[in-house]
């Protein structure tokens, strides 16, 4: 309300509602990767063609923000990789093909220059897959795997996780995130946790 008021939307003399009211305090609930079960049940529920499990691989595979993965286009797709240009930090990555993307790739319709299209069904003019109507159809199968827990940026997490997991750096898993190192290491924070109590307590005999 008071940036309203900065850019003229209001006049100096209105009241801000908002003003002097304190923050409500909320349990924060932290985003978590999906685990191998959910990962599971979501291919098996979802098979190679449909636009879900496509989005899915894409994300899983790439570890790339939502965002970027709707904007990928055939013509990225360079032979066993694919080319990756962040939106928001302008990163240029070329990312191998994991062996569930590119099953995912070769059973995908080409209906345009975007891999994820609209619904072919309802539309005569074939474009991007909106971020709301991508945003909801993955929902939708979220809640019918019981994966409502785990959501579509979690995945990214979990591309971080199976890289850590796999035995890869930092480093390593900074080249297919186009993180920085103390993001990666955010992203893996509870993993990590979790391999370093167990290994210590396995030293305790």
């Amino acid at each position: 309300m008071e940036h309203a008021k900065d850019m003229g939307l209001l006049t100096k003399a209105e009241e801000n509602p908002a003003k002097g009211i304190k923050a409500l305090k909320y349990e924060k609930k932290e985003r978590e990767p999906w685990p191998d079960t959910m990962v599971a049940a979501f291919r098996k529920a979802y098979a190679y063609g449909s636009r879900e499990r496509t989005l899915f691989e894409l994300c899983l595979g790439t570890g790339q923000r939502i965002g970027d993965v709707l904007r990928m286009q055939w013509g990225y797709v360079r032979g066993d990789t694919i080319l990756v240009i962040q939106g928001k930090t302008g990163a240029r990555l070329e990312i191998p093909l994991t062996p569930h993307l590119a099953a995912a790739l070769d059973a995908t319709e080409r209906h345009s220059l975007f891999i994820l299209t609209k619904d072919m069904s309802k539309t005569k003019r074939p474009g991007q897959w909106e971020y709301r109507g991508a945003s909801d159809a993955m929902r939708a199968a979220r809640e019918a795997i019981g994966a409502q827990d785990y959501d579509l940026h979690g995945l990214r997490y979990t591309a971080a996780v199976e890289l850590l997991l796999a035995g890869c750096s930092d480093d390593l898993i900074s080249a297919v995130t186009g993180q920085s190192a103390a993001m990666v290491r955010h992203y893996t924070r509870h993993v990590r946790q979790r391999v370093r109590a167990r290994e210590a307590q396995e030293r305790r005999g």
